[in-house]
């Protein structure tokens, strides 16, 4: 009964020190903030990242997925809350963070026989690109519908400040929803539907396993909720996409499910209550940064800034020449003496993400 009273209770949450980089008159608050967002949205792009082949390399070398997936979604949801609604500070400081945990994510492909690199500005694109077009996709889909001209160009333009958090090149960043089209067109042909692919994105299509223990009486209820969850993240993905993944491609079953989640999700969109409830469910992580956002705490300094401006402010290297010495010492520990990386950065992320174990 405590644990029910924990969960529908509505928490409260510390200032931010400021806003961030985007703020509440942003596309980024107005999509992100949906609750399309950490469920199909953030759902689809964990599974359709997983047909890169150097990306499902990294994630089957480590195997957090499969060992700790609820932690694994949890403090990745929570990362990209950070970008979107978290604090400048903070959020520079994680970004660099993660060029370290990224430092251990290197090896070789046992598919295709090349390197990979987490740090990689391709890789770094992909998932960037694959998060910001699945947020929106599911808000589209499932929410409130289709964004306005002058609202789809600002979503871009802020997606292309995001990448500033990431290795990317900001020049291959595309600038509207054409170009990232044509993005997708071009790595089309080097999606690679491995076996390691394939269990990936089952197991990452059982929402199920992002879930904690929950009593038994709930657990019928559960099942169905996933299985729609399931189902609707499906009915988001292209079916050349399904098709390589070798997933259900059934138009009879992507029109069925939009009704029932559609009014799901508007019914929770409209309660600040449920859609805590949700992400204490999801990411118990990401809630302070959710019940700051959904709750309309306002920060110390109602201003924004830029992810460049925010790194020198606060000392950190643009993280595509962050941490070049750890990043050439882990490489050396793989590929030259063949050890296994160090974890330094995780231990160093989990009291900005979360707990890893």
């Amino acid at each position: 009964m405590s644990v029910l009273r924990d969960w529908v209770s509505v928490p409260t949450a510390e200032p931010a020190e400021d806003y961030g980089f985007f703020g509440p008159e942003s596309v980024t608050w107005k999509v992100w903030s949906y609750p399309t967002s950490l469920s199909i949205g953030f759902q689809r792009a964990v599974v359709i990242e997983e047909l890169d082949p150097a990306l499902v390399a990294s994630v089957e070398t480590t195997s957090q997925i499969y060992e700790r997936p609820r932690t694994r979604y949890d403090r990745t949801l929570r990362y990209f809350a950070m970008v979107a609604f978290g604090d400048a500070r903070s959020t520079a400081e994680v970004a660099d963070v993660l060029v370290k945990i990224h430092s251990k994510a290197i090896g070789t492909d046992p598919v295709t026989g090349s390197p990979y690199d987490a740090n990689d500005p391709k890789s770094q694109l992909w998932i960037h690109l694959t998060a910001w077009h699945s947020i929106l996709i599911a808000y589209e889909k499932y929410g409130p519908g289709p964004l306005s001209e002058a609202d789809e160009r600002q979503y871009w333009a802020e997606c292309r400040r995001a990448a500033q958090l990431q290795t990317c090149d900001l020049d291959d960043i595309p600038a509207d929803r054409a170009g990232v089209r044509r993005y997708f067109d071009e790595m089309r042909p080097l999606l690679l539907d491995s076996p390691i692919a394939r269990k990936a994105m089952n197991h990452l299509l059982r929402a199920e396993v992002m879930l904690p223990p929950l009593p038994r009486v709930l657990r019928p209820f559960t099942l169905v909720i996933t299985a729609f969850l399931r189902r609707g993240t499906l009915a988001t993905m292209p079916r050349w996409m399904r098709r390589l993944a070798g997933l259900s491609t059934s138009r009879v079953l992507d029109a069925a499910v939009v009704a029932p989640l559609s009014a799901a999700f508007t019914v929770i969109g409209l309660s600040t209550r449920l859609q805590l409830i949700l992400l204490r469910l999801l990411s118990p992580a990401t809630l302070p940064i959710g019940t700051r956002v959904l709750r309309g705490i306002p920060p110390v300094t109602a201003v924004t800034t830029t992810p460049r401006e925010a790194q020198r402010r606060f000392g950190f290297a643009p993280p595509a020449e962050a941490h070049r010495e750890l990043r050439a010492r882990q490489h050396q520990r793989v590929f030259g003496d063949g050890q296994t990386p160090s974890d330094e950065g995780l231990v160093e992320s989990q009291p900005l993400l979360g707990q890893i174990g």
